[in-house]
């Protein structure tokens, strides 16, 4: 397309989401990999919530969680998601539909052994979305967990990842006067050719 050039320039979207990402990593003050991620329940009613992405692979995006939250449950029932990357420091967002499966092997146990102790130890101690009696009794487990699991945790068996694989990507900027710049690439599958569109913003 002629006049996709720029910031929009290029043939891979992967390609340019992580050059995006790369960007917002120097000028975020915090989280330049957050995306809000929405789901369903089983009524169709809709759900959303900030968390990180964790990579951008050559054809997916993926993302960690505990696979008995509410998130989890939502994704595994409907098997497909949307999020969106916002950076209000680039006046750029993406947007992300697509269908999704569980990461659930040597890749999720890489990313699980590569964070911090604490953060390692919480995944065992949260049972999350569910009811809490208190902090203290969050504490209380995670001394619990420490003592038990010691300071090298296997990945737990309830928390894994999940790879999202788009049929629609959507990148936007902003423009003058409210005429921003809007490139919409989709396909039929996830194996598909990609159809790109300038959308009217």
């Amino acid at each position: 397309m002629s006049d996709r050039s720029g910031i929009f320039a290029g043939e891979d979207p992967f390609a340019i989401a992580r050059a995006w990402l790369a960007e917002a990593e120097k000028a975020e003050p915090n989280d330049p990999n957050a995306i809000a991620l929405a789901t369903v329940d089983e009524t169709g009613l809709p759900n959303s919530r900030m968390v990180l992405l964790k990579e951008i692979e050559h054809s997916a995006f993926v993302f960690y969680t505990n696979y008995e939250s509410a998130k989890a449950q939502e994704l595994d029932q409907a098997g497909k998601a949307a999020f969106v990357m916002h950076w209000k420091s680039l006046r750029r967002q993406i947007r992300v539909r697509g269908s999704i499966t569980r990461e659930d092997g040597p890749q999720a146990d890489e990313y699980y052994r590569s964070r911090s102790l604490k953060s390692r130890l919480g995944a065992w101690a949260s049972k999350q979305s569910q009811p809490l009696e208190s902090r203290g009794a969050l504490m209380a487990e995670v001394a619990k967990v420490t003592a038990a699991k010691g300071p090298n945790p296997p990945r737990p068996p309830f928390w894994g990842g999940y790879r999202l694989t788009p049929v629609e990507i959507e990148f936007w900027a902003d423009g003058a006067f409210r005429l921003h710049d809007r490139f919409r690439w989709r396909r039929k599958e996830g194996t598909a050719e990609w159809e790109i569109l300038r959308l009217n913003p």
